[in-house]
């Protein structure tokens, strides 16, 4: 289950959040007009027939720039991680294939998101509204000696995993997100052909998706709980998320866990005994201790006999940043649903250290009341590249 940082949420998923270049607001809409030719000279002037301004389709998405788009946009309704391992011939000739291989998405994803993508299912006649990150795993930056974080490396084994290798690792990771499956599904393809192509072999594909939220509400979560309340701002995440000045400043790392839940044996549990397990209030996402969602949890408040408000065993509380120097970590989960009796939570958070996440799991797993309705079966870590400005290409500073 995510951590709590303490930092106020970004409230407007539609409004651009506190990571990178501001990006204006999407406006959604389509034009009707009576004929080709009226349509066309009213989108030529912005104007209507009665002179008001014509809604525009939803413009593309960038895909250049300091940081991957996959983390700089608004978190968007769908997501698809997909996971692949590289050939293993001599160390030179796997470093020269891996540059390839990201030149070639660089190339895939960029045309994707363009007025004109070269595949016509991607065509909306504004470009696509698809953002894309690409990261490497550690197995595959130690075999080949890439300019990766020190930090980089595989989680240890928590009390309680159930972790299945078919689904969990890689040595290139890609997280594609969208408003919809169809251009996640035509993407994922794309992504697969170049992989393909340079002798990769697929290791794992996961989909997730968003509940329909309205614009500046947090969505739930399978247990039914606002997930996401807080993430950091700017200025916290340049200190834990965003790595230091230098060639890694504008990547990350990646720690995804596939986390079932048991939704019907917690949903059977009196709402108060829900509450406490998580430490908030399903109905306004408030913590314990305070009335509105966004107040920080005040996880050292006592009742009068002397036991905290906040469970000692409660979620918020154990992964609280107060108890881990305030180490935060940006949060971006997705629900997934593989059928009756598997679905639950695609934890996907970003930090400079995945030591951070280590030690909130390790408190986790040893003394989280949501234990019992949860089930980690699959993980990753992936150091997510920089951004590639135009005319460059993703991960050029990895051969350094």
């Amino acid at each position: 289950m995510p951590t709590e940082p303490e930092n106020a949420q970004q409230p407007d998923r539609d409004a651009a959040p506190g990571f990178g270049r501001r990006r204006a607001l999407f406006a959604a809409g389509a034009v009707l007009a009576a004929g080709v030719g009226a349509a066309a000279g009213q989108l030529a002037s912005g104007e209507a027939e009665s002179g008001h301004p014509v809604a525009r389709p939803p413009a593309p998405t960038p895909f250049h720039g300091v940081r991957q788009a996959g983390l700089t946009f608004p978190q968007q309704e769908a997501t698809q991680l997909l996971a692949f391992d590289l050939p293993q011939n001599s160390p030179a000739a796997d470093r020269e294939a891996l540059r390839a291989l990201l030149a070639e998405l660089t190339r895939v994803l960029s045309e994707a998101v363009s007025d004109l993508p070269p595949d016509p299912r991607l065509d909306r006649g504004a470009g696509s509204r698809l953002t894309s990150l690409v990261g490497v795993g550690p197995a595959i930056a130690s075999r080949l000696g890439l300019d990766v974080p020190p930090a980089l490396g595989e989680l240890p084994p928590f009390p309680g995993d159930h972790l299945d290798p078919a689904r969990s690792g890689g040595d290139l990771l890609l997280q594609l997100c969208a408003d919809d499956r169809w251009t996640l599904a035509v993407a994922a393809e794309l992504v697969a052909a170049a992989t393909r192509a340079a002798g990769a072999t697929p290791r794992w594909s996961q989909s997730g998706f968003l509940p329909p939220t309205p614009s500046g509400v947090t969505p739930r979560n399978l247990f039914g709980f606002k997930d996401g309340t807080a993430n950091p701002d700017d200025e916290t995440a340049r200190q834990w998320v965003w790595g230091p000045p230098g060639p890694h400043e504008n990547g990350t790392v990646l720690v995804y866990r596939r986390i079932r839940m048991d939704t019907a044996a917690f949903a059977a549990l009196p709402a108060e005994r829900r509450d406490q397990a998580m430490g908030r209030r399903a109905t306004d996402g408030a913590p314990l201790t305070g009335t509105t969602e966004h107040e920080d949890p005040d996880i050292y408040a006592k009742n009068p006999d002397g036991s905290y408000v906040i469970p000692a065993t409660a979620h918020v509380r154990l992964s609280s940043p107060r108890l881990d120097g305030g180490a935060r970590m940006l949060r971006r989960g997705y629900s997934y649903d593989d059928g009756p009796t598997d679905r639950g939570l695609l934890f996907c958070a970003f930090m400079r250290d995945p030591a951070q996440f280590t030690r909130v799991q390790t408190r986790l797993a040893a003394r989280d009341a949501l234990n019992p309705f949860l089930d980690h079966t699959a993980s990753a870590v992936a150091y997510v590249l920089p951004g590639a400005r135009e005319g460059s290409v993703l991960g050029e500073h990895l051969w350094a």
